[in-house]
């Protein structure tokens, strides 16, 4: 059965009911594939009436999402009380649960003007001393006081009372830009929901800047992560929905035989594939050199049955410090993402488009392996059972390195489960890597125990049937909160 068919099985109860208002807030492009674009966005005329606000420009956006109409968000700049309080609240944050993650951020020196690197300085003395439960309450009551102070609260205030939406929801729950809105909307009592939107986020990514009413969540392990981290929420306010990112690659629709893909990006179909893919510029800023070498290993001919390299950059990468590297090694196929991208590229206001999550889909599905460094894509593969090597060392030369990857990437929490389930192959050197690639050619088979296990534990459910999980949940908390207001 197609991806759609379920989904439509699964929101049937939903027919002939008044659609139900829904302010949506899309900070970035992220926000835009996983609920603007389909499979998520088929559901929203059937059950939901949105309203858009956008976190970018809204003429970023690709054709096929423009029909939404979405609206900016207002300018947000935080002035020095309020950053002091919002570092400082996510230092406590990190201190007190310490996870390996959360310990490396605090330890990162901190770039930037003189100013910043006081304000940060002061923020983390305060964070230390705070980095309990009663300085974490104290520091969040104090934040939240003064953000409700900002002109934009009020303005906010305006607009949710003029649109009057039964439930505001937030793409991920990350961006600071939406703190007044949260606050306003519960200020008039309208529920406010969140997406935790990738495995990494509760463990490594700091604080969650916004007190949303609803966490929607990939599964089980993550809702625990959640409560962990933040023992305030209560069980009831988590749903586990699964992630609309991984829909896609259940419908069939979307599908096209291997040698259609291979025409598509310029490659041989009868030659085996490898995808390599990419991390942005902060995470892994020499990868240009890492994809060089094993470029250079493929042209020695050190990989068996002779496969063709192609590259995709992360959608955060504009690609240009990969030029050298394609003049270098023509034969690399180079299949840029089939993101918009804007001349600030970033995550915010790069803008993903239908054709991309076609065009993911098939790659997962024909690519015979993936090759990256510990990234989200090794759940990608996994789905289609494809097995991935993940590089673990440096190109450079070891003496020149402070550490290797091991430390940075391999033993952070939400990556670490990859690991002990032995759900990839992982290669501590170049030979190691030779090793490992010539193995998951030979035997497509080899750690395919780990990966089903690993997406056991990463999501609750198989992909497809994410959308309308989230688009029923929003539905039943928009009407409880309508019986609520009516009693």
């Amino acid at each position: 059965m197609s991806q759609s068919s379920t989904s439509d099985a699964g929101l049937s109860r939903w027919g002939g009911q008044p659609l139900t208002k829904t302010l949506f807030l899309v900070p970035d492009g992220v926000g835009v594939r996983n609920f603007l674009l389909d499979p998520f966005a088929q559901f929203v005329g059937q059950v939901l009436d949105p309203v858009v606000l956008a976190g970018f420009r809204p003429e970023l956006l690709p054709e096929e999402a423009r029909r939404w109409s979405p609206l900016p968000f207002l300018p947000f700049r935080e002035g020095p009380v309020v950053a002091l309080l919002r570092y400082a609240l996510a230092y406590a944050h990190q201190y007190r649960w310490g996870s390996y993650a959360m310990l490396s951020n605090l330890a990162r020196p901190v770039a930037g003007p003189f100013k910043v690197r006081l304000l940060h300085r002061v923020a983390k003395r305060v964070g230390r001393a705070c980095g309990h439960a009663a300085g974490i309450k104290w520091l969040a009551r104090l934040l939240e006081a003064e953000n409700t102070r900002r002109r934009e609260f009020r303005e906010y205030q305006q607009l949710l009372r003029r649109l009057n939406p039964l439930v505001v929801f937030c793409t991920h729950q990350r961006p600071v830009s939406v703190v007044p809105i949260v606050l306003a909307a519960h200020s008039l009592g309208i529920p406010t929901v969140t997406f935790i939107y990738s495995w990494d986020n509760l463990s490594g990514q700091g604080r969650i800047p916004a007190p949303f009413d609803y966490y929607f969540v990939w599964s089980t392990l993550m809702k625990s992560e959640l409560l962990r981290y933040y023992p305030d929420v209560r069980d009831n306010q988590v749903v586990i929905t699964g992630t609309p990112q991984f829909d896609a690659y259940a419908d069939t629709s979307l599908y096209v035989s291997r040698e259609e893909f291979c025409r598509r990006v310029g490659a041989d179909p009868a030659r085996p594939l490898i995808c390599y893919s990419g991390g942005d510029r902060t995470t892994c800023p020499n990868e240009p050199n890492q994809l060089a070498l094993f470029l250079e290993l493929a042209r020695r001919g050190r990989f068996e049955g002779n496969p063709q390299i192609l590259f995709r950059p992360s959608p955060a990468d504009e690609g240009s410090r990969f030029d050298w590297v394609r003049e270098r090694y023509p034969e690399l196929i180079y299949a840029r993402p089939r993101w918009r991208f804007a001349p600030n590229s970033n995550w915010v206001n790069n803008m993903p488009t239908q054709e991309d999550v076609t065009l993911l889909v098939n790659l997962a599905r024909h690519a015979n392996i993936g090759v990256n460094m510990a990234s989200t894509m090794t759940m990608d593969f996994a789905v289609f059972d494809k097995p991935v090597v993940n590089i673990a060392y440096w190109s450079e030369d070891p003496a020149n390195l402070q550490s290797t990857p091991w430390p940075k990437f391999y033993s952070y929490e939400h990556f670490k489960p990859v690991v002990d389930l032995r759900a990839t192959l992982i290669a501590d050197s170049a030979e190691s890597l030779v090793d490992c690639v010539n193995a998951a050619l030979a035997d497509p088979g080899v750690c395919r125990d780990g990966r089903r296990q690993l997406l056991a534990l990463q999501m609750d459910n198989p992909p497809g049937g994410a959308s309308a999980r989230q688009a029923e949940a929003l539905i039943g908390i928009a009407r409880r909160h309508a019986q609520a207001v009516r009693v």
